[in-house]
């Protein structure tokens, strides 16, 4: 499919009644199309997106058309969003260790590169520590600096590992033996069966 018909097929995935916190609707979405304004309709149908659960289509076509019009940042998130709706998503307030106690000497990107270890207080057969591997986005950021804090969001590899997970609880991450930053958990998405595909 063209941009075009990409932007057609996932504005209709939008139930009309639909709006975000400032009113802007699917409608001002076809407003922006008409005027070959796509990037202004690619951000509203990201934000219209983020307001309610869609199906993986709608994720799957708006990452095809950030693809299209070469905008990385854009395509990345919606590839996120996809591997969220397949494996889940904790939600949480990361705190990373300050750059003196820290391994890790340079900021995390933002954007769903780095997958890290997380104690989730699972033991191992002989008792040891068990650690799971999650993606790492960090909410509203580019980067998270060392002795940075900042809300996450984190898609489990292996999503039946992290059912136990629930709000509140504390949560490390590891890029190593050592902890490199401490996660209070602020939501957990895991248990919804996948969403039809259109």
């Amino acid at each position: 499919m063209n941009v075009t018909e990409l932007f057609e097929s996932a504005s209709l995935l939008v139930p009309e009644e639909v709006a975000t916190e400032n009113d802007i609707s699917v409608q001002d979405v076809w407003d922006y199309l008409a005027n070959d304004e796509w990037q202004m309709a690619l951000s509203l149908l990201e934000e219209l997106g983020d307001g309610q659960p869609l199906p993986l289509t709608f994720w799957e076509q708006l990452a095809e058309v950030a693809e299209q019009l070469g905008l990385e940042r854009s395509a990345a998130w919606c590839h996120w969003r996809c591997s969220e709706i397949r494996n889940g998503m904790i939600r949480a307030d990361l705190t990373l260790r300050p750059l003196t106690e820290a391994r890790r000497k340079a900021p995390i990107s933002g954007h769903g590169v780095l997958r890290p270890m997380w104690d989730i207080g699972k033991l191992s057969p002989t008792g040891a520590a068990s650690v799971s591997i999650a993606g790492l986005w960090v909410e509203d950021m580019p980067v998270l600096e060392p002795g940075g804090r900042a809300t996450v969001r984190l898609v489990p590899l292996t999503p039946t590992h992290w059912t136990h997970i629930r709000t509140g609880q504390r949560i490390n991450m590891h890029e190593d033996r050592s902890v490199a930053g401490t996660a209070v958990v602020l939501e957990v998405h895991l248990s919804t069966p996948a969403m039809p595909t259109g």
